[in-house]
């Protein structure tokens, strides 16, 4: 027996969702439930408005009839939702047609908005094990879809493992991630809400999220349910990986491996385009054998280089303040999840900014013992905080060649003197190994040029 009468929301759309906005900037929302009167009559309407003072958000949204409404159950779509929110959807059970406004009381679903889906994927340092206080507050129109498979605002820690339900779960307690920040960033400059869909594990190898190297990739397909759960289609995704994958066997093959594994992503979500923004590795401060360092800076060149995939886009980390050995502070977060945001506002969105992270496009030997390194995507001019020598490496045929001094010459060049001539072939090495030093900055963006290892000298 039906102990209700009106109208219930049960499915298709939940409080705190954001919906996937289309390239015209609308979004589909669904919802569905069921409905009860003491005798059987009565005709299922609901309308969408805006949370912030009731007005209907468009004339399409205005009350109407369900689209489908049958014995006891009730489903319809608002098509062409204008992108934005915070909205709320209302039912009604009208029994008087000639007083719709005095219909039967009937469910709302309160704070859900049209905007842009970012995905959380990578290992602790997407994850977040930032520690220190850091003012990161929660933000209505930033939200979440959680581990426990519920929409909620989005706050620290974002990888919440509380009744998690997904492989995703951490065996330490999280803290302090950069997404937060780049969400409120985005959230800001766009004008519409970011919602966020977390699908980091901290650990994690690269094996873990691509099909290639382990076709139950549990990670991979935690990431697309948890999409398909979200609407099916995202924006983008934000990756930070690397680390567990810095042994010299697994480095040797990342990038060939993560382009794998976006190729997989793309084409499980039908979306060959998918902006990605990844973070290059920063440091991590444990002994490392020679093997060890060298990995490092692979992992970091295949970053670099990440790019030739289309659509993806690295940023520095290599200056961040660090909590432990290996994890990026709060503060540090902060700060990437707004350069993150600064790339994705750039390459994603289009916005006319400098956004792009200095990158080498050359080292030539200019004289006998003098090697010139040139730098596009530099904003103003370089500059280094420190004794710059000791930000690269130099090799040839015989082995190191020791850098004397270093020195910006112009807005995108350095200058390294080296002690002897180089012998056959010469490559250079920039932040070179697991920790290493970084004095090199954009003088206004006060932004290191990406990592970069094995570049041949031109001759």
């Amino acid at each position: 027996m039906n102990s209700f009468t009106g109208v219930r929301i049960d499915g298709g759309i939940h409080p705190f969702q954001i919906i996937q906005q289309n390239a015209e900037g609308f979004g589909r929302i669904n919802c569905l439930g069921q409905w009860h009167s003491q005798d059987g009559s009565g005709v299922v309407q609901l309308r969408l408005v805006h949370a912030s003072d009731s007005h209907v958000v468009a004339q399409s949204t205005d009350w109407q009839q369900a689209a489908d409404q049958q014995d006891t159950s009730w489903s319809h779509t608002f098509e062409l939702v204008p992108s934005g929110g915070l909205y709320r959807i209302e039912t009604r059970l009208v029994v008087d047609q000639d007083a719709p406004e005095w219909g039967v009381h009937g469910d709302r679903v309160h704070h859900i908005g049209v905007g842009d889906l970012w995905i959380i994927a990578g290992q602790s340092n997407a994850a977040g094990y930032g520690r220190g206080p850091a003012l990161d507050p929660p933000e209505l129109g930033v939200h979440i879809l959680k581990n426990e498979e519920v929409w909620d605002v989005a706050a620290q820690p974002l990888n919440d493992t509380t009744r998690s339900t997904h492989p995703n779960l951490e065996q330490a307690n999280p803290g302090h991630a950069p997404y937060l920040r780049f969400a409120r960033d985005l959230k800001s400059a766009l004008g519409y809400p970011i919602g966020l869909i977390q699908t980091s594990l901290g650990g994690s190898p690269l094996s873990a999220w691509n099909p290639d190297e382990n076709p139950g990739a549990p990670l991979f397909n935690n990431l697309i349910h948890c999409i398909k759960l979200a609407g099916g289609k995202a924006r983008g995704m934000v990756w930070y990986q690397g680390e567990s994958d810095c042994g010299i066997s697994l480095a040797s093959t990342y990038e060939m491996r993560f382009s794998s594994f976006i190729k997989h992503l793309r084409n499980a979500l039908d979306q060959p385009e998918l902006p990605v923004i990844l973070a290059q590795l920063n440091r991590y401060t444990e002994p490392q054998d020679d093997e060890d360092h060298r990995g490092w800076s692979i992992v970091r060149e295949a970053q670099r280089q990440a790019k030739s995939s289309g659509h993806i886009t690295a940023v520095s980390t290599i200056d961040l303040p660090i909590s432990d050995a290996i994890h990026t502070s709060s503060d540090g977060n902060l700060t990437l999840g707004s350069r993150k945001a600064r790339a994705a506002l750039g390459m994603v969105y289009g916005h006319p900014i400098h956004w792009r992270t200095a990158d080498v496009s050359r080292a030539e030997l200019v004289e006998k013992t003098t090697v010139e390194v040139t730098y596009g995507h530099v904003e103003n001019q370089l500059l280094f905080l420190g004794p710059g020598q000791d930000d690269f490496i130099v090799q040839d045929d015989i082995g190191l060649v020791k850098i004397t001094s270093a020195a910006c010459v112009s807005r995108d060049r350095v200058r390294l003197e080296l002690e002897r001539t180089i012998q056959g072939h010469g490559r250079i090495h920039n932040a070179y190994g697991a920790a290493p030093p970084s004095n090199l900055r954009d003088a206004e963006t006060n932004v290191p040029p990406l990592a970069f290892f094995n570049l041949n000298i031109e001759t």
